[in-house]
């Protein structure tokens, strides 16, 4: 039998039609996961055609993207950013209402960021095929699922037929060896891998994160990984489920879940000994440092203490730093920034929250500096408050805010002025995207920390001494 990877199997088990030189394949869908912002045109095709959702027990909807996340604005539906992000929410609801679909709304505990919910509340597994109109869809990837994002048009395909036209795409295998070391993160990690193979260089791909330095992650920094695989261009990311994923799922299982046959099963969702990648790249965990980008794009990326490239003949680049107003030969540490956001379906669980606390404890944001922390669901905000981490924010002089995606993507009244540097921890720092003429400097909740105490882009590792984190 030919040696398969992991994503030839799943994508194997999945095929409903074979794809032919005239027509993709159809490819089946385990589970689709609906927002406001993607799904009422969908909706509404699928009510004009007369078709009802074929399978409501196999979606699962949240409000995330337009929401306000502060306190008090949050209690109420008039405080929206604008009457178009107030429909975009009562839609879904009714939507969701009128087809049986399960819906973490406003009033949920279960409410949160689409890609945080859905692991944390046991509905992804290994072996699924995964889909949202929402490109980060690639970050249920950690769990050995081929997850990716999908257009308005096969949201309702999905909808209608649980089903997805789609051309089977390339592999690629990033393997990591060595060892992270300490205040290096994994956000630091994917940002050096974009930065070395290009925000293209994925293109056409699925990729699959191997290596010791992979399997030492925790499954929330897993999740990190494969969120970011979208920034290179691939379609999807994934990571081989092992014990560390099974640990996980047996903390979030629902209820009634047998594992023991189902874990036999998930053991063989591997990449086989022989299996063949159309592409392969080698990296060493230890030569990564602290990561921040300098320009408009994800593979924009230095490390902390490297100065910023001569764009040379690249015109993008050249119009990124004009944008950016940063200049080749200088280094970003020392940089001043005017507002940090820590959150996003990137970096909004507990393990990066409590990764930030422990560079903030017992300090103070610089007073030109605004900070907001967001996290990434319900769950992920009373496990923070559980054990205290709210109180650390809050006496650095943090903005504690109820969950949603925010400053991410700047739909919900949480965004930057123009001219403001930010460093974020979220995905993508295109220009415009947390607000118009707003500068974004990406980075990992603990140089986002580190930052906010110095006021200017710092080095986590001089916050660390001493710090367990």
């Amino acid at each position: 039998m030919t040696p398969q990877t992991i994503f030839d199997k799943v994508w194997q088990r999945h095929v409903v039609r074979d794809e032919r030189d005239d027509a993709p394949a159809l490819l089946y869908v385990d589970l689709h996961l609906l927002h406001e912002v993607t799904s009422a045109q969908a909706f509404t095709e699928l009510r004009e055609r007369g078709i009802n959702v074929r399978r409501p027990d196999a979606c699962l909807a949240t409000v995330d993207h337009a929401i306000p996340t502060d306190v008090i604005e949050r209690k109420t539906l008039g405080a929206f950013k604008d009457r178009q992000a107030a429909s975009q929410v009562e839609t879904l609801i009714a939507n969701c209402r009128e087809q049986g679909i399960t819906l973490h709304g406003l009033e949920s505990q279960g409410q949160g960021i689409i890609h945080v919910i859905a692991p944390e509340q046991g509905r992804i597994h290994p072996g699924m095929t995964v889909v949202c109109g929402d490109s980060h869809t690639s970050t249920h990837g950690a769990f050995g699922a081929l997850a990716f994002g999908i257009g308005t048009t096969q949201v309702a395909h999905v909808l209608a037929a649980q089903c997805l036209l789609m051309r089977k795409p390339r592999t690629m295998a990033l393997r990591v060896d060595g060892k992270l070391q300490r205040g290096v993160s994994a956000k630091d990690l994917v940002l050096y891998l974009i930065s070395r193979i290009g925000a293209s260089g994925g293109t056409g791909h699925v990729i699959e994160f191997q290596g010791p330095a992979i399997r030492a992650l925790s499954m929330e920094v897993r999740m990190t990984v494969c969120n970011m695989s979208i920034e290179a261009g691939a379609r999807a990311g994934m990571i081989a489920p092992d014990e560390t994923t099974f640990a996980y799922l047996r903390e979030h299982a629902q209820k009634n879940e047998s594992w023991d046959k189902r874990i036999e099963q998930w053991n063989a969702l591997k990449s086989d000994p022989g299996a063949r990648f159309d592409t392969v790249h080698t990296f060493d965990a230890n030569a990564i440092q602290p990561m921040v980008t300098y320009g408009t794009s994800p593979d924009h990326a230095i490390g902390v203490h490297d100065t910023i490239p001569e764009p040379g003949n690249d015109d993008s680049r050249a119009k990124a730093l004009s944008y950016m107003s940063l200049e080749p030969g200088r280094k970003l540490a020392g940089q001043p920034v005017d507002v940090v956001f820590i959150g996003s379906c990137t970096n909004g669980r507990l393990s990066d929250l409590r990764a930030a606390a422990a560079v903030m404890r017992d300090k103070r944001v610089a007073k030109h500096t605004r900070v907001l922390v967001v996290p990434g669901s319900q769950r992920v905000k009373a496990e923070a408050q559980a054990e205290g981490l709210d109180k650390v924010f809050i006496n650095a002089g943090c903005e504690w805010r109820e969950p949603g995606c925010s400053m991410c993507i700047a739909m919900n009244g949480d965004a930057l002025k123009s001219g403001q540097y930010c460093v974020s921890t979220s995905n993508r720092n295109f220009a415009g995207r947390q607000g118009t003429g707003g500068r974004t400097l990406l980075a990992s909740p603990l140089t986002a920390a580190a930052s906010a105490i110095a006021g200017c882009v710092a080095d986590p590792r001089d916050y660390l001494q001493g710090v367990e984190a």
